[in-house]
């Protein structure tokens, strides 16, 4: 009769492990942790362990492993810190991650779900900068092309871009200094715009075009800086004051979405 072998579970951090090696999976996840656990600053080992909530020889383990790799960096007085080859990633993926291309899927769903254009632009110096522009539906023309650069104070892609700005600069922006500016409608078009940054979004109420309104909002980068804004177009007899309201939910998803596909993540 032949003998029965049986094999040996063991128990490593709270996982059920065949052996002593954690799957490649496990292992994987529990590096991502690590490097994660170090975006505020270098930790010694003892700290880090615990903030992992893992022993300090399986902690030890996978630093060591990600120090060879260049992932983390050590320094015997501060403990490990993050390592230049999430530099080269990093540039790598920022190269990579061409804004037109990362934001054109999220610009053709959120107009598939208006019927409206849908534009994306960024700051160039004074003025907005048209990206990209998809279509609506609806038999309405709406004039602007790519590569145009528009006023910033006059619509709303352009308001929305410059929401994290100061008031100074907004002043700048509606008339540079030295330029006449009627200062009511000033004061007026100031008041909107700190209700724009207060929302996270921005109107264009007819001002750069007549009977055209838009709803646009702000796409950040990883830093959490402002580098785009997508907006929606159409004519004023489709967008009264309740549709705009509830298309803001829409178009600030939409942007969300780009922005985190850039690597921005909200702030609790």
């Amino acid at each position: 009769m032949g003998r029965v072998t049986s094999i040996k579970t063991v128990q490593v951090d709270g996982e059920d492990e065949v052996g002593t090696k954690a799957s490649g999976s496990q292992t994987l996840l529990r590096g991502l942790d690590v490097i994660d656990a170090l975006m505020d600053g270098s930790l010694p080992l003892a700290e880090l362990s615990e903030k992992l909530d893992l022993t300090r020889s399986t902690t030890h383990r996978l630093a060591s492993a990600l120090v060879d790799r260049r992932l983390l960096s050590f320094r015997p007085r501060e403990g490990y810190s993050l390592g230049p080859k999430l530099l080269e990633l990093g540039h790598a993926a920022s190269q990579q991650m061409h804004l037109p291309r990362v934001a054109r899927p999220w610009l053709e769903q959120l107009s598939a779900q208006t019927d409206d254009t849908v534009h994306l632009g960024v700051l160039d110096g004074r003025h907005a900068l048209y990206l990209d522009k998809v279509a609506g539906r609806r038999r309405i023309n709406i004039g602007s092309r790519l590569g145009e650069r528009h006023p910033i104070a006059s619509t709303g892609l352009g308001k929305a871009l410059i929401l994290d700005k100061s008031e100074p600069e907004w002043i700048d922006f509606y008339a540079p200094e030295g330029a006449p500016c009627d200062s009511s409608a000033r004061a007026v078009w100031l008041e909107r715009m700190h209700a724009y940054a207060q929302k996270g979004y921005a109107f264009d109420l007819e001002e750069n075009e007549d009977q055209i309104r838009c709803v646009a909002a702000p796409i950040r980068s990883v830093d959490g800086h402002i580098v785009a804004a997508l907006s929606v177009s159409s004519a004023a007899q489709y967008m009264s004051d309740a549709r705009m309201a509830e298309l803001t939910k829409t178009v600030t998803a939409a942007a969300n979405a780009i922005s985190a596909d850039l690597g921005w993540q909200p702030k609790p």
